[in-house]
């Protein structure tokens, strides 16, 4: 059984972080006023929303499965305060940084429609801090982490959002609604008025 938990909560921590790769990628391109070769934009909106709750389940599982094995050692303490743990505080400490970041994204985005779009938005950059911090602590913490297969996979994922982030801060990135602005023509626009003077 123990095994078990083991090669769960590794193989879940894996696919986390391929998903959250994809997730801040994905969130990236949900941005633009362009959509990717081969999907519309809401389709990028629906695979960006359907990878984030599948993340959170893995990641769940990663945790779940880290609390039940004795090997692993980790108390429910360890995975809310940082750096508290007996095995590897630093970088273990990493791991619960991400997954507090990430709940507070996943706790602002249900209450999203109270909160309103610009406090959401910010809380939601915390996703991108989240990303390279959980790629340390699967560097340093994880038992896979000095395996060729491991950091090549690592690799890709750094590749992917590098490619993302470049994508973003480019001169052809667009956003959704920038987008949509540029393309009305000036004539077309509505005029703003301010106590009945066009302006």
């Amino acid at each position: 059984m123990t095994d078990a938990l083991w090669y769960a909560a590794r193989g879940t921590g894996l696919m986390c972080l391929v998903l959250l790769t994809a997730v801040v990628a994905l969130g990236i391109a949900t941005r633009s006023g362009r959509p990717l070769p081969g999907l519309p934009r809401f389709a990028i909106v629906a695979v960006h929303r359907n990878a984030s709750l599948l993340a959170v389940t893995l990641l769940g599982i990663h945790v779940g499965t880290l609390l039940l094995d004795p090997y692993a050692q980790v108390r429910l303490l360890d995975v809310v305060v940082p750096f508290a743990g007996a095995y590897r505080p630093a970088w273990v400490g990493l791991g619960t940084v991400a997954l507090d970041l990430l709940a507070a994204v996943i706790v602002t985005s249900l209450l999203r429609h109270r909160l309103g779009a610009r406090p959401w938005r910010a809380i939601h950059w915390l996703a991108y801090l989240a990303w390279p911090v959980s790629v340390l602590h699967g560097l340093r913490a994880g038992t896979d982490a000095g395996q060729t297969w491991f950091l090549a996979v690592t690799l890709l994922c750094a590749a992917a959002v590098a490619a993302a982030v470049g994508w973003r801060v480019s001169d052809h990135y667009t956003e959704f609604g920038k987008a949509r602005r540029s393309s009305v023509p000036a004539l077309a626009r509505p005029r703003a008025f301010h106590q009945g003077v066009p302006r």
